[in-house]
């Protein structure tokens, strides 16, 4: 494939910044992953009489006025609040001064499950209860779901900026990082900043739990006697740029983006489909140029329910004749919807770096059906040089991205 008779650029990722129950900052999230810390605990986002458990995996401690330096923070809502406040994180992170990043093309990808439906939520009970008179006019705007890409435009000030809003649901923050990597692949932009945001809401954590699969305490994936998940929150933003401009500003870089592949089986509108997702992975592996046996680890979308992880290690087996370790980092953030595959990615890039898997928590017994490797517990010391990252949403939207370490030669 190639632009105007040039070879595809190389892509790579520069910088993180990351908003999430374990951590806020690179800092703190990268202890959170190595230490394998738990962000559970009882939700307090809403009223949650009448349900017989609760737990959640909220953010606390997040002021989002100690990270917004131009945007007021009540003119956002929550999700969007952690989307600018990570990307202003990452471009920090990535050493680029933001005279210089307003300065070259950018786009600005951001995937949502949710957007503000926290806001709406809020918005319905005030109309149920006073009329439709009785809305505040600053909630109502912020409410829409472009808010979470325009408000990271708004708190760079970015001008020469495409801003899109993909709402693939769980599977949103992987395809927003392949939108990024098409874009400086081709050259249409020269750094991207993409990923995914979500915000606890009653709308997820209520239709969750009418469908049985809400956990009484913990998030258990591929554990024997899994219960099912815990809704969370928070965000991932990764500033990609070309090999070419990341080596001659002399940027850190975490990771390269290999490749990454996107199908929808619309098969079932909540149910997993193997075979589906197992074509998806061959076309990750096909668009990075790698095989089955150089994947050093595997980042599961892992939920822990009991549909999504037997069928989940089925597709990984039906592609790998022998699975390297497949992990959930949701055992510890929760299903942070559409900010999962993007901290999950953010968990990847850290990964390689930092010489080491993260564990998948809260496990005692390995489900036999699932017959993994999930890195029990503690994180393992490790060698990284390729790792997949997988994503699943409802009504069959899979995405796995590709991320390998740097090398001079690709």
């Amino acid at each position: 494939m190639r632009d105007g008779g040039r070879q595809p650029r190389r892509v790579v990722v520069t910088g993180l910044g990351v908003v999430t129950s374990i951590g806020i900052g690179v800092s703190e999230f990268l202890a959170g992953l190595r230490e394998g810390r738990s962000g559970v605990k009882p939700i307090t986002s809403f009223d949650t009489t009448g349900f017989g458990h609760a737990n959640g995996c909220e953010v606390a401690d997040f002021d989002p006025a100690a990270w917004l330096e131009r945007v007021d923070p009540a003119e956002l809502g929550r999700a969007s609040q952690f989307s600018a406040a990570a990307a202003r994180m990452a471009v920090a992170d990535a050493g680029m001064a933001l005279d210089e990043l307003r300065g070259k093309r950018a786009l600005v990808s951001v995937g949502t499950t949710d957007a503000e439906s926290r806001d709406l939520d809020n918005l319905v009970a005030d109309q149920l209860r006073d009329g439709p008179a009785s809305w505040d006019p600053v909630v109502a705007r912020r409410s829409t779901a472009g808010r979470l890409s325009s408000s990271v435009v708004r708190e760079l000030e970015l001008t020469d900026v495409e801003a899109v809003t993909i709402p693939t649901a769980c599977a949103a923050g992987n395809y927003a990082i392949g939108y990024g990597f098409d874009a400086i692949r081709a050259g249409e932009v020269e750094v991207a900043l993409c990923g995914g945001a979500d915000a606890v809401c009653r709308k997820t954590f209520t239709g969750f739990y009418r469908l049985g699969t809400i956990a009484p305490e913990v998030c258990q994936p591929f554990e024997k006697d899994r219960k099912g998940i815990l809704t969370g929150e928070g965000a991932g933003i990764l500033v990609m740029e070309s090999l070419e401009s990341a080596l001659a500003r002399g940027a850190r870089i975490y990771a390269e983006v290999l490749g990454y592949g996107l199908n929808c089986d619309a098969n079932h509108p909540v149910a997993p489909d193997r075979d589906s997702l197992a074509r998806c992975i061959e076309l990750a592996h096909r668009s990075a140029g790698v095989k089955p046996e150089d994947v050093d680890f595997i980042s599961a979308h892992g939920t822990g329910t009991k549909a999504n992880d037997v069928t989940e290690s089925g597709a990984i087996r039906q592609v790998f004749e022998t699975p390297p370790p497949v992990v959930s980092i949701k055992s510890m953030l929760g299903h942070s919807m559409g900010a999962a595959s993007a901290l999950a990615s953010a968990a990847c890039a850290l990964a390689i770096q930092e010489g080491f898997i993260p564990p998948t928590i809260n496990h005692r017994e390995t489900d036999p059906e699932c017959g993994v490797d999930c890195v029990p517990n503690a994180a393992r010391p490790a060698s990284l040089d390729v790792v997949q990252n997988n994503a699943l949403a409802f009504a069959g939207n899979n995405a796995v991205l590709i991320l390998g370490r740097y090398r001079d030669h690709p």
